[in-house]
């Protein structure tokens, strides 16, 4: 998990052009960083997206999670969960995770995607991000202060 703070400090240029959130069910954490990166890189040529370890299948974006987004001027209603495979970790650059725990399930689908796995908090520590489904929106509210800042760190790294 050195591998892109090492490239940086010896200036190599590292390029994602797929970027992919991974969470749990693909219906609050992941789609609502997707979004906010989008947002956060807009104008470059990157694609983002977010698939679930244990999708809500075609559900879309959490009620409490959209209310964030709008109240920010960003909007998730076009998302619909999908569920990982390896197919979809193969297409992407650069895997963004919530959780320890992701990470390490993401290394047994697809353990040729391990090296490009790193918890959206890595600039923050090795930051996690818990899950606030059913849970209240004060819940929801400190996720999404914790997922603006490792969007906001990564973003300086795109």
């Amino acid at each position: 998990m050195h591998e892109v703070a090492c490239a940086n400090c010896y200036g190599i240029q590292v390029v994602f052009k797929n970027i992919l959130f991974v969470c749990v069910g693909n219906i609050c954490r992941s789609p609502s960083a997707e979004v906010m990166l989008r947002q956060a890189i807009a104008g470059k040529d990157i694609q983002v997206s977010s698939a679930g370890l244990g999708a809500l299948v075609d559900h879309g974006i959490d009620a409490t999670a959209q209310e964030l987004l709008l109240e920010r001027g960003l909007d998730g209603v076009a998302h619909r969960a999908r569920q990982i495979n390896g197919a979809i970790l193969a297409s992407a650059d650069l895997v963004l995770t919530m959780e320890r725990k992701h990470v390490r399930r993401i290394a047994e689908i697809a353990p040729e995607a391990s090296g490009k796995t790193f918890l959206l908090g890595k600039w923050q520590q090795e930051r996690e991000i818990p899950d606030p489904y059913r849970q209240q929106r004060p819940a929801f509210e400190h996720v999404y202060k914790l997922m603006a800042e490792g969007v906001e760190s990564w973003s300086r790294h795109l």
